[in-house]
């Protein structure tokens, strides 16, 4: 974990520089800024071999990569040229981020700017209006959803319907995974008791501000405390998270107080590094169409998966080998009815809304997308759900906000149970597992997913069955020893002890629903043999492991 965060600390020390450096980004003038896209023509003369992966990329975002037969460096990995940037900032604009993938960068003025003039640049292909002063009016405050008081008689387990709750007593929780939540600030995060566990084992690994350009996450807004409650929450039998044991990276891409399309570009870049600093999904529950000036709102023909810089954005990342999760929108039972950008991605994963009933909610957006895409992919619970945003009660949210981290964390604890699926095939089996799936429609997509079956399928892949009961290896083996088992036991129970006789760990799962188990805790303990005691509903197992240190 020193080494991980330590990488981190790096990675943000370039981030500072694309982010920060900007007069306009702490200014109290912030809201009478002009915001502008530039949008560039090349890179100028670096190439993909001018850089190693580990320059840009860390060991985790280069790992995954290489799992998904992804290549590590691609032209769409190297930064924004900075020639570029600094003879932009020479005409007196101020920089704010950039986005690799999409080769722009976020400037603006305290006035408005002549177009003609920076689109004259050899380098500049396109200047793109994204922001202007204006009242803080927010014209959909309602793409939050709703929040409502918390009572013992609404405290609905999402997980329920849709087979999730095996998966946690299995001991698969997200362990080892990465989420990054974008959203429109985490205040009282680090207060809210259903997070005090994720806050004092450390699982929040990464902290930013993008609309601002500092560190400091806990304020602004709610919305995003109420989404981390849903992923990583535990309160009693009120909250029970989709994916309790993950590791979080926390960025504010959302301007609380307008609604302008520059929150696109605060969103790619955050992307992007969660991308590099190795993050496996990324779960938004955001999404756009409408914005506080009306000439730069989408129309439906938007939706098409390739037009709006955050759908564009979002299929980036994708592409990267990340999961990349989206809300639906809370738009059908208002004028426009349709998805929101950017869950019309075709690599984007879009979730809508279910009643506690199971039947859709009358807010969830329809689809299909615009170029006739299944959308939503899938849905979930996502009416009356316990969450937490204030310390000291809890609450109910209403809203596909709040149905999309219910699927992004399941999905983590999918993927820690199949370590070797990719993100794609993750999505995959979770549309193949709903009930919808051979007749799908434009409310529910494919349907209510079974994360058992997906996870069935998933083991089909790349869970490795023996031709015995159970088998274990490796032997020697140096921090983990896997478990394999012909068949999916009933229960399970693992006693191992060291050459002494004490017992070192001890897992017991009265319910067990995989074909393989990671027994982990090795670390600081001597070389050495290990007795390891296996019990199911099949018999009982002995094994003696030859622990080596690397």
């Amino acid at each position: 974990m020193m080494i991980r965060s330590l990488i981190l600390t790096v990675l943000f020390l370039g981030l500072t520089y694309q982010v920060a450096n900007a007069q306009a980004v702490n200014n109290p003038d912030y809201s009478l800024s002009y915001f502008y896209r530039i949008c560039f023509t090349d890179k100028g003369n670096v190439t993909v071999s001018d850089f190693s992966p580990e320059e840009l990329l860390s060991p985790d975002a280069i790992e995954r990569r290489e799992r998904c037969g992804i290549a590590p460096l691609t032209t769409g990995d190297l930064p924004v040229n900075k020639e570029y940037i600094n003879a932009i900032k020479e005409t007196g604009l101020a920089f704010h981020c950039s986005s690799k993938w999409l080769n722009t960068a976020l400037f603006s003025s305290p006035s408005e700017i002549s177009l003609a003039e920076i689109e004259a640049l050899s380098f500049v292909r396109e200047v793109v209006p994204v922001k202007h002063p204006s009242e803080p009016s927010k014209r959909r405050i309602e793409k939050y959803g709703t929040l409502s008081p918390g009572n013992y008689l609404s405290a609905f387990n999402p997980l329920i319907p849709l087979n999730g709750v095996p998966l946690h007593q299995s001991g698969f929780t997200g362990k080892n995974l990465t989420i990054a939540v974008l959203d429109a600030g985490f205040i009282n995060a680090d207060r809210v008791e259903s997070l005090t566990s994720l806050m004092q084992r450390g699982g929040v690994i990464a902290t930013w501000d993008f609309v601002t350009g500092n560190s400091f996450v806990y304020d602004y807004h709610g919305h995003g405390t109420a989404v981390l409650t849903i992923l990583a929450g535990d309160l009693p039998d009120i909250i029970s998270g989709s994916a309790p044991g993950a590791d979080y990276m926390l960025f504010r891409t959302e301007d609380d107080e307008s609604e302008f399309p520059v929150e696109q570009d605060y969103w790619a870049a955050a992307a992007e590094y969660a991308d590099s600093a190795g993050a496996d999904i990324i779960s938004s529950s955001l999404g756009y169409y409408m914005f506080d000036d009306p000439s730069m709102d989408f129309s439906f023909s938007d939706m098409d998966g390739n037009r709006a810089f955050v759908t564009r954005a979002a299929d980036a990342a994708a592409s990267k080998g990340m999961l990349v999760v989206a809300s639906a929108g809370n738009e059908r039972n208002k004028e426009w009815v349709r998805i929101l950008a950017p869950s019309d991605g075709d690599s984007v994963m879009c979730i809508g809304a279910l009643k506690q009933d199971l039947t859709i909610s009358d807010f969830s957006s329809s689809g299909f997308s615009a170029d006739g895409q299944v959308k939503p992919d899938v849905v979930a619970p996502g009416v009356s759900l316990p969450l937490q945003y204030e310390p000291g009660k809890w609450q109910t949210g209403s809203g596909t906000s709040f149905s999309c981290p219910v699927i992004s964390g399941l999905c983590a604890s999918l993927m820690q149970a199949v370590p070797g699926a990719t993100a794609a095939e993750v999505a995959t089996a979770v549309r193949e597992s709903s009930d919808r799936y051979n007749n799908p429609d434009s409310l529910y997509g494919y349907g209510i997913p079974d994360f058992i079956a997906a996870l069935k399928s998933l083991e089909e892949i790349h869970t490795y069955k023996p031709d015995v009961s159970i088998t274990a290896g490796p032997n020697p083996f140096f921090d983990e020893i896997n478990l394999w088992f012909r068949e999916t036991p009933e229960y399970l129970s693992v006693t191992v002890t060291n050459g002494s006789g004490g017992t070192v760990i001890r897992r017991e799962f009265p319910l067990f629903s995989a074909r393989s188990y990671r027994i982990t805790g090795f670390e600081g303990m001597a070389e050495g043999l290990f007795i390891v005691k296996v019990s199911t509903d099949k018999g009982e197992n002995v094994f003696k492991m030859l622990r080596l240190k690397r």
